[in-house]
Parts: C-alpha cells; sequence; structure tokens
C-alpha cells in the first residue's frame, strides 16, 4: 500500500494529515502552513553576515561530457516555492561557487564527484537539488510490507563520517524541508539505538548516516534501500580513513540500493588520492568532475602563523594568544591526545577561562553539549583532538591553533580549515619544536602556497632537514596514523 508517507505519525511539521490513500496523489511541491514556533526553532540563529562576495573568487572548474550550465543566482536554479522561501530564511542571498555548479548538475540528474573542502557551502549543494526534485516527484509507492515491524524506504540517502557531522547535515535538512512532506532522520552509533528507531518508525524520506550505525539497522530490517534514488557520500576521503570501505560497499553494492545509472551518486571528499578514484570508478556513472578551490588547498582567507615554542611553554604561550583574542571570538585548541585533551582543558579552567573539550572516548551527549557550550559562546575555548576535527561546522571561529602539530600535513589541512569558513576571516597558529621536524618541508610548501610569512628558522630548519640526493617527494603520505 502507500503508507510510505510516514508524515501522518509525524510533529516535525505539526500538519494534520488528511488520509490521502484515495489513489490522489498528494502535491509535494506545494508548501504547507506555517509553524512559527518551529520556523524560530530552525532558523532563529542562522548564520548572519556570511561574506558570500568573498566566495566569487574561488576557482570552480568542472570537467565532463554535456556540462550543464551552472547557475549565477537560486531564481536562475528554477527550484520550487518551498525551498526559494527556506532559502530566504536561511539568509542565503547567492549560490556559492560550489552550489552555482552542483545544483544544475544535480537537477541534471548527473552524478557527481566533487573535490570541495569544508567551509565552501557544500551541504546545501548536495541537499537543495535533491529535496527539489524530491517535492516535484511527489509519493512514490513503496514495496508493500511484510508482516511484522515497519521498514523505512528512505528516497535520499546522505552517508557522512561522524556523528558531528551527521547531525550537522540533519539539522540542514530539516530547514530546507520547513513546511514540506519530507521528513528527514539521522542514525549514528554511539548513542542508544531505541530512540533512533522509535524515529524511524514515525517516517523517514531522507537518511542521513554514518555507514557503522546504518548497516545495523539493516541488518535489523528497519531500513530498505530499494527505492533509493539519490546517494550522497560527504567527506568521503575521511571515511576511508576511517576504515569504513566494507560497510559503505555493503550499503551500496551488496543490498537492494537501485545500481549506479538507476540512481543519482554524489561524492564530495576534500582530497581526490587514488582510492576515492577506484571508489568513484565503482559507483558513478557518466559523471561530472568538480574542482572548488585548489584541491587539498588551504583557504587564503586564513592567516598562518607559525612560531617556536618549546614543549614546557606551550601552555603559558596558549594564555597570551588567549587573552590577546576579542572576548567574543570562539577559539579551537588541537592536541595529540584524549589525555592532553582533558589536562589542558582542566589547566583553562583552573585558570579560570570558559574552556570545555571534545574527543573521542566522550559520550555522545557530552560531545553534543560541548559543542553547543562553545557554539553560543558559553565556553568560547574548545579544546580538540583530530577526531573532532572533520566535518564540523562552526561558524564563526576566529582562531584555530595547533597546541600539538599533527604528524601529516592533511590533518593540519584539514585543522586550520575550521577557520575562514564560508568567507570569514580566520587567523591560524601552530606551535612548533623539535618534535615536529617531520612536517617541516611538507608545511613549508603549503605556507608557500598559500602566499604566507614564513619564518627565517623554519627555512633553515627545511634546508637542514633535506635528504642528500633530491627532494623526497610523497612526503604528505609518510607518518600517516
Amino acid at each position: 500500500g502507500s503508507w510510505g508517507n510516514g508524515n501522518r505519525w509525524d510533529n516535525r511539521s505539526d500538519n494534520r494529515w488528511k488520509n490521502d490513500d484515495y489513489g490522489k496523489k498528494e502535491d509535494w511541491s506545494v508548501p504547507l502552513q506555517k509553524n512559527e514556533k518551529l520556523e524560530y526553532e530552525l532558523f532563529g540563529s542562522c548564520n548572519t553576515g556570511i561574506n558570500f562576495d568573498k566566495y566569487e573568487d574561488i576557482p570552480v572548474e568542472a570537467t565532463g561530457e554535456d556540462l550543464p550550465k551552472c547557475c549565477e543566482s537560486f531564481n536562475e536554479c528554477q527550484l520550487g516555492e518551498i525551498l526559494r522561501n527556506n532559502l530566504v530564511l536561511c539568509n542565503y542571498t547567492k549560490p556559492t561557487p560550489v552550489q552555482k555548479w552542483a545544483i544544475p548538475i544535480v537537477m541534471n540528474n548527473r552524478d557527481l564527484m566533487a573535490c570541495a573542502q569544508t567551509g565552501s557551502g557544500k551541504t546545501a549543494a548536495f541537499l537543495v537539488p535533491i529535496l527539489n526534485a524530491l517535492y516535484e516527484q511527489g509519493p512514490i509507492d513503496m514495496p508493500s510490507r511484510t508482516y511484522g515491524r515497519r521498514k523505512q524506504y528512505p528516497l535520499a540517502l546522505v552517508l557522512a563520517p561522524t556523528r558531528e557531522l551527521v547531525s550537522q547535515i540533519y539539522d540542514e535538512s530539516r530547514k530546507f524541508a520547513y513546511r514540506s512532506h519530507i521528513r528527514p532522520c539521522v542514525v549514528y552509533g554511539g548513542t542508544d539505538i531505541g530512540a533512533q528507531l522509535r524515529d524511524l518508525d514515525r517516517g523517514c524520506h531522507l537518511l542521513v548516516a554514518t555507514p557503522g550505525r546504518l548497516v545495523d539497522m539493516m541488518e535489523r530490517g528497519r531500513i530498505g534501500l530499494d527505492c533509493c534514488k539519490f546517494l550522497v557520500l560527504d567527506e568521503a576521503d575521511r571515511m576511508l580513513d576511517m576504515g569504513f570501505e566494507p560497510q559503505i560497499r555493503r550499503i551500496v553494492q551488496k543490498d537492494s540500493m537501485p545500481p549506479a545509472g538507476c540512481r543519482e551518486t554524489l561524492m564530495f571528499s576534500a582530497t581526490f588520492p587514488r582510492e576515492i578514484q577506484l571508489l568513484a570508478k565503482d559507483f558513478l556513472h557518466n559523471y561530472i568532475f568538480l574542482a572548488v578551490g585548489r584541491v587539498g588547498s588551504t583557504s587564503e582567507n586564513i592567516t598562518q602563523k607559525v612560531v617556536w615554542v618549546e614543549e614546557c611553554e606551550k601552555r603559558s604561550y596558549l594564555l597570551d594568544l588567549i587573552n590577546f583574542a576579542s572576548p567574543d571570538s570562539l577559539t579551537l585548541v588541537f592536541v595529540e591526545t584524549k589525555k592532553g585533551a582533558d589536562s589542558l582543558e582542566e589547566y583553562l579552567v583552573v585558570e579560570g577561562y570558559p574552556a570545555t573539550s571534545i574527543h573521542g572516548d566522550r559520550s555522545q551527549r557530552e560531545r553534543e553539549e560541548a559543542l553547543r557550550a562553545f557554539r553560543n559562546g558559553e565556553k568560547p575555548i574548545l579544546v580538540a583532538t583530530a577526531v573532532a576535527a572533520r566535518g564540523l561546522d562552526i561558524p564563526n571561529v576566529r582562531h584555530v591553533i595547533n597546541f600539538d602539530l599533527p604528524s601529516d600535513i592533511e590533518e593540519y589541512v584539514h585543522r586550520i580549515g575550521r577557520t575562514g569558513r564560508v568567507g570569514n576571516l580566520g587567523l591560524a597558529t601552530s606551535f612548533f619544536n623539535e618534535k615536529n621536524k617531520n612536517v617541516v618541508r611538507d608545511l613549508l610548501e603549503l605556507l608557500d602556497e598559500a602566499k604566507q610569512e614564513i619564518p627565517a628558522w623554519l627555512e633553515s630548519i627545511a634546508y637542514d632537514s633535506r635528504p642528500q640526493g633530491g627532494i623526497r617527494r610523497g612526503a604528505t603520505t609518510l607518518g600517516r596514523k
């Protein structure tokens, strides 16, 4: 039957569902009535003051057959009424470069492989055209239900590596799904599965998930991918780094998901190593390749400083930097270990600074609580390990401090990418000493390329550490954790 709407059990849009099973197909493209309370909850704190013009200079290169024309404005994209309204509520005035290309590509039913950094507006770049397509196509007939527990058949699936990132994509999707028939859901590990199952039971058209938890749900017979017309892999490189490839292949290739060519697939990745190229070959069909900015480069909105700080002096140097910052600006401090995160947070709190921390051993609730306190400025200093680094969208981090420099340059790129987001200006300061010599050449190359000032002492260390007989290429892959 057509029970698949799932909406009648929904309080997310608080509408009185009429039972529409009498052969008449509901029109999903017409906005439902307003809900002031929900509207305030969703859009109350939307990004203000994003410098969209800053984006204009980001170079975008598209390659592939029959490229669709990119759209310079949201009007040109020919979106339906629901999305036009919600974009206004979100204060999105004009599309960022990745959105200008991705929206028409998806609307032309093409697959996409995009190399884009976080902070380029990529979440909206895939959610907007996918939701637009779902509103236009309206409800579809779901597979007939076998007796027993309800199974949900999402129409679109977004996979992402961490619980923070899926939660964030889910929050965005709720904004774009406001006043629509579409019910987004989110599932991730590290938290009680019961609550997530109950939420799924109330209907799920768009599912945002981490790979491990999704496999679990599929094996329990609670999610079927038979009707999944859109598949998005966000931060694909990060998912592979975290060892999720078997789960991703299990979800995409070994279940009931329509094959490549019968669904639309979008992959986003900050880097484009060989493993990602192979995944693209297997998952995408006649795709368009989009390079946004220099692939893997660091944003020129970020001022990068490297300072020599002995291990024993790091804490007092950190306090100097924090005291120097304006009180309302957010500071993100990266350390290498969980223990280091705990002890640094404790030190800052004892010294009277409003700090909090996140790392992999924290429970889901603790992580969300810490992020909330950081985001709203209650605790404007966040100490974090690399686990927390990828994919977090914290709107206005003014200063990223590498208290401990990572041993691999890609990790450095991702960390400093937390500042200077979406056209804002940012500052990244890295503490460097004896222990960090292994990363010096890559660091130098990166600073040079981003037109940053390079301290003379750093150049001489790099010069001294030259291997005999030419430059060691491929240094970026050394010291991979």
